[in-house]
């Protein structure tokens, strides 16, 4: 089967590359080849037995049409500072244009109208105060949220669209490898998982938009086949979960803090991520049977708590370059300690040096809203750079957030995020092998559902 443009992996920056072809009137013969199933069939059933059930051959939240971010929760970073380092390849101003219009899609395909963090300008000034004071800058960012259950309808949308355009979408096949021959790309190798039937698509361009969750994958091909890339950044952390009411005034007037810190003793960067008012903690596992932590923000279902991301970033120099590796072995050391499942403790008590028990859970007014998190000791896992990290970061967090450092504060692990080997491009995102195109999270160069979707729109202009 010959294509014009194949485009392996269906998350936003795949979605997003053929959208934009086709609003550019293109022609071409497009096939989007996705691991997991429509948005439609992606179903968790942690809902109904309120545990993890290690669905295979993959995680329904991880995996699919749309991808494991426009999933979980839904929230569009409408400034070009948030999102990866794609603006330093093509330009900030242009990126921000590019953003700008990627986001009148959204709002084309249903997206709420209202944007989060930008009503009270003067409270921002009060709460930018405090970061500064705490030594931490906040990136005040306007964020458009789209919900986990309303994103889960947009993107069925933009699904029904592409498919009536004429777009091919093969679900249930997986990537095995690319067809590379004299430092050209012609095609990739697939297998169907039901059936376990191999087969080859050909054609005159492939994009690699995987996402976050084929960075090791990417990896391994990227050195088969001689792709030019650079070891890249790890984030290593933890979720942290805390009353509503402790970050009330955060919540209402910016919906999703975005601080940054370089606290000592290491001075590594580390930076708040994914915030949920009113959320939800959630397990995802990866296909190597790794359980990460990651959290879910529903428009209507709300929770007493809000949880976000604290995660510390680990660049690494020669010799070693297996940044994904370290990771996924702190991921598994913690996976080891909680059976399997999320490891929870209160900050109070890795404070003074003593696991957390259940009954101590029971008994705190921040409630996990995991109900098969696993109340145990995750300074046994986390290095001790990171942790030392975290612990600063933390202290400096309650300067701006009374309470954040409390006692109860519930820290789930392990939290990562896997950024793949950043591959190297040109400002036309094509790699040193002809044909061959790497985008979003898979590429290095995005992090998170509107740079990888805004990408995505470009290599969709250039390929129309």
């Amino acid at each position: 089967m010959k294509y014009d443009v194949i485009i392996i992996g269906a998350g936003p920056s795949g979605i997003f590359t053929a959208l934009e072809m086709i609003k550019q009137g293109s022609k071409k013969k497009i096939a989007i080849v996705e691991k997991g199933q429509p948005v439609e069939k992606r179903s968790c059933p942690k809902h109904k037995t309120g545990k993890c059930m290690n669905c295979k051959p993959f995680c329904h939240i991880t995996t699919g049409f749309s991808g494991a971010g426009a999933f979980s929760d839904g929230k569009l970073s409408l400034h070009y500072e948030v999102g990866g380092d794609l603006p330093n390849l093509l330009g900030a101003a242009f990126m921000q244009s590019m953003i700008d219009y990627t986001d009148s899609i959204y709002l084309e395909f249903g997206a709420d109208t209202h944007i989060e963090g930008v009503s009270n300008p003067e409270k921002v000034k009060q709460i930018r105060k405090k970061a500064i004071t705490a030594g931490l800058k906040l990136v005040d960012c306007p964020i458009r949220h789209l919900g986990t259950e309303k994103a889960q309808q947009l993107y069925y949308d933009i699904e029904q669209y592409l498919i009536d355009k004429g777009v091919e979408i093969l679900f249930g096949c997986d990537c095995t490898d690319l067809i590379v021959k004299d430092m050209i790309c012609t095609g990739a190798s697939f297998v169907r998982l039901a059936s376990g039937e191999h087969f080859t698509l050909e054609g005159e361009h492939v994009v690699v938009a995987t996402g976050r969750k084929g960075a090791d994958w990417l990896e391994a091909l990227c050195n088969e086949h001689d792709i030019a890339h650079q070891p890249g950044t790890v984030d290593i952390g933890v979720r942290v979960e805390v009353r509503n009411e402790v970050m009330e005034e955060v919540n209402e007037v910016l919906y999703e803090s975005k601080l940054i810190g370089y606290p000592p003793p290491f001075k590594n960067k580390v930076r708040t991520f994914c915030q949920n008012p009113g959320g939800f903690v959630s397990q995802e596992n990866y296909d190597n049977n790794l359980a990460v932590v990651n959290g879910h923000s529903y428009k209507e279902m709300k929770s007493d708590n809000t949880n976000l991301a604290i995660l510390c970033s680990h660049n690494f120099t020669y010799p070693f370059n297996q940044p994904i590796a370290y990771a996924q072995k702190v991921g598994e050391l913690t996976n080891m300690l909680a059976n399997g499942h999320i490891l929870v403790q209160r900050y109070g008590d890795i404070l003074d040096g003593k696991r957390t028990w259940e009954k101590e859970l029971a008994q705190s007014n921040v409630k996990p809203t995991i109900p098969d998190a696993v109340a145990g000791d995750i300074t046994a896992a986390m290095p001790y750079r990171s942790l030392t990290n975290i612990i600063h970061f933390i202290k400096a967090m309650d300067h701006v957030v009374p309470g954040f450092a409390a006692t109860e504060t519930l820290l789930y692990s392990p939290e990562l995020k896997f950024y793949s080997n950043r591959i190297k491009m040109d400002e036309d995102l094509q790699t040193n092998i002809g044909g061959l195109y790497c985008l979003g999270d898979s590429s290095g160069w995005t992090r998170g559902l509107m740079m990888a979707s805004a990408m995505g729109v470009v290599m969709g202009r250039k390929l129309a």
